[in-house]
């Protein structure tokens, strides 16, 4: 059921009961939440109700919540950018809030009414506004969520459902901000196989590759490339992102296929890309592809794009323990283009021809 008209109550925090904003020069990544959130309930006879902007708080939900026993649990990531004149700047969240009902079809969750959702985060951003940073390359995060909260133990969808937003100032997502990073070539493990849910934003996904990124880590990797799970062979995405690759005058990323995540980051890079007059293309890519590419000189870049990171080079993969080294372990040419080219038009000091962006306010 989807509401034409979502009633919503504001329930502003007292001032005397605000936060402290935290340093904008130290704010690491998801660490820091805002004064107020946004949250509304689903069932069956109401549709969506109780919508409300409200003090940033605690839940209480019952232990046999159907969310800690089956896992349906969805979320977005996107970002509010503080532009020109203190406006804040929304980048393409339609596509998100679109992204998110596609996660819900996928685990029988209800979705949510679009337009109605757009207005409450216009509204909820507007109010925090003065949590937008105004550091260099930070931003408030916004954390779009729903979980399944009827108390029941049977296999099945719930009957009941909690959506809340909630926002954090942030700043750079790798602590190499945007200088290369080290990624692991996960082959052990995998994360997702075609007609299950690895195109769904669903945190299964990602409890599913923690083993492997804390393995990658203790050998002094940030990250972990995940490799298809029937032949272990093609490469499909970074643990936190979508995966590019320059080989000669080509721009390669993998196709979307049901087991990686259609990245509204990756979307844009190979929109800029084809406009620029780059020569793109979406097709299987194997990691003995990379190798020789590697081998021969024509492995160019390898960067990854992501809401959190935007644009992240890579200067190091390691497969098998063999080191390979991308262009020197510097930035490439194309990585920093996209990352400037997408910075600019985040934080509205370029023209948006593809109007992306949403003015709040």
């Amino acid at each position: 059921m989807l509401n034409k008209e979502l009633e919503v109550t504001l329930n502003k925090v007292e001032n005397s009961r605000r936060k402290e904003k935290p340093d904008q020069n130290n704010l690491g990544f998801g660490t820091h939440f805002t004064d107020h959130m946004f949250s509304m309930r689903w069932n069956r006879e109401k549709g969506w109700h109780n919508a409300e902007i409200c003090p940033y708080g605690d839940f209480t939900i019952d232990p046999a919540a159907m969310v800690f026993h089956y896992g349906q649990e969805i979320f977005e990531g996107l970002k509010a950018y503080r532009g020109a004149g203190n406006q804040p700047l929304l980048f393409r969240p339609e596509d998100n809030l679109k992204r998110l009902n596609d996660s819900a079809l996928r685990l029988c969750m209800p979705r949510i009414p679009t337009g109605e959702i757009l207005k409450v985060l216009k509204a909820l951003v507007y109010l925090e506004r003065d949590w937008i940073p105004e550091a260099e390359g930070a931003t408030l995060y916004i954390r779009p969520t729903m979980i399944a909260t009827e108390p029941a133990l049977g296999l099945r969808p719930s009957e009941e459902y909690l959506f809340f937003i909630i926002m954090s100032p942030v700043g750079a997502y790798y602590a190499e901000g945007f200088n290369p990073v080290r990624i692991h070539v996960e082959n052990t493990y995998v994360r997702a196989v075609r007609g299950g849910v690895g195109e769904a934003k669903t945190g299964g996904n990602y409890a599913a590759s923690v083993r492997a990124l804390v393995e990658a880590q203790e050998k002094g990797y940030t990250q972990v490339l995940w490799l298809d799970a029937i032949e272990r062979k093609y490469i499909e995405e970074v643990g936190t992102s979508n995966i590019f690759f320059v080989i000669g005058d080509e721009i390669i990323t993998p196709p979307l296929g049901g087991t990686i995540l259609p990245g509204i980051t990756r979307d844009s890079v190979l929109t800029l890309a084809r406009d620029l007059g780059h020569k793109t293309t979406e097709r299987p890519v194997s990691i003995d592809e990379v190798i020789e590419a590697a081998d021969n000189g024509e492995l160019k870049e390898i960067f990854s794009t992501g809401t959190a990171a935007v644009i992240s080079p890579i200067g190091e993969l390691c497969y098998n323990d063999k080191a390979i080294v991308i262009n020197n372990g510097k930035s490439g040419e194309l990585a920093t283009l996209f990352f400037n080219e997408l910075q600019d038009l985040q934080w509205g000091r370029k023209e948006d021809k593809y109007n992306w962006l949403v003015r709040v306010g």
